[in-house]
């Protein structure tokens, strides 16, 4: 799927808008360009689509907000990435950015393996910034799964993995509703997931993944899309 298949396609339909938010990775890394090209987005705008695929941004974001999240850093180098991992500690989560998540996804444990997951996840990530995240261990991964309409919440969903964190949610198995979480954590996850929602102005699914151990939570990342 291209910019220029789904213009052609837009402009003889005569659409009145394009759905980004299904149809996985690709439609949401088409929102910029689409929108840049005057399709009319229909859903969350495609700049809020940016500030939440973005490392940088979503991070700035989250720091404005006095949300927690894991010690992380964009990858410049391999020197750079091993020094950050130093300095934070073994294990290291390696992923790039603007990709299906999951794709290249790997827990680097020394530097050895970190150097050889930087290289196959800057091969997927094309010209985009790859990611060295502190691996956080005994940590519960928690999906918070809803549907939104000018940044208010209109329904959601909390699941909890049976498997701790650093199992893609893809592979994993996912207990829904969640059953073993501490009330505070419950309610932590869904004062976040407003207030993410409120900051993105989202409209249409959203999926956001925190990661929690006892009652520290801590966001992961936001999909803006089924």
């Amino acid at each position: 799927m291209s910019l220029e298949r789904v213009l052609d396609i837009y402009e003889r339909e005569g659409a009145a808008g394009v759905v980004v938010s299904v149809g996985g990775q690709i439609p949401n890394n088409l929102a910029g360009p689409l929108a840049q090209s005057g399709a009319h987005i229909l859903g969350t705008a495609a700049r809020d689509i940016e500030r939440a695929e973005d490392r940088q941004q979503f991070s700035d974001m989250l720091d404005d907000m006095g949300l927690k999240q894991p010690a992380w850093s964009v990858l410049n180098s391999k020197d750079e990435a091993v020094e950050f991992s130093n300095n934070v500690g073994f294990p290291v989560l390696v992923r790039p950015s603007f990709v299906l998540s999951g794709a290249a996804m790997r827990v680097a444990s020394d530097e050895t393996q970190l150097r050889n997951f930087l290289g196959l996840a800057a091969d997927v990530a094309d010209d985009k910034p790859v990611v060295v995240t502190k691996f956080v261990l005994g940590a519960k991964e928690i999906e918070f799964d809803g549907v939104a309409s000018g940044g208010k919440i209109l329904n959601y969903a909390i699941g909890e993995h049976l498997e701790n964190a650093g199992v893609h949610s893809g592979d994993a198995t996912v207990i829904l509703p969640a059953q073993k979480l501490y009330v505070g954590t419950i309610r932590q996850i869904k004062k976040y997931g407003a207030a993410i929602a409120k900051a993105l102005n989202i409209t249409g699914p959203f999926n956001i993944q925190f990661m929690a151990t006892g009652n520290d939570v801590m966001v992961i990342e936001c999909n803006l899309r089924a």
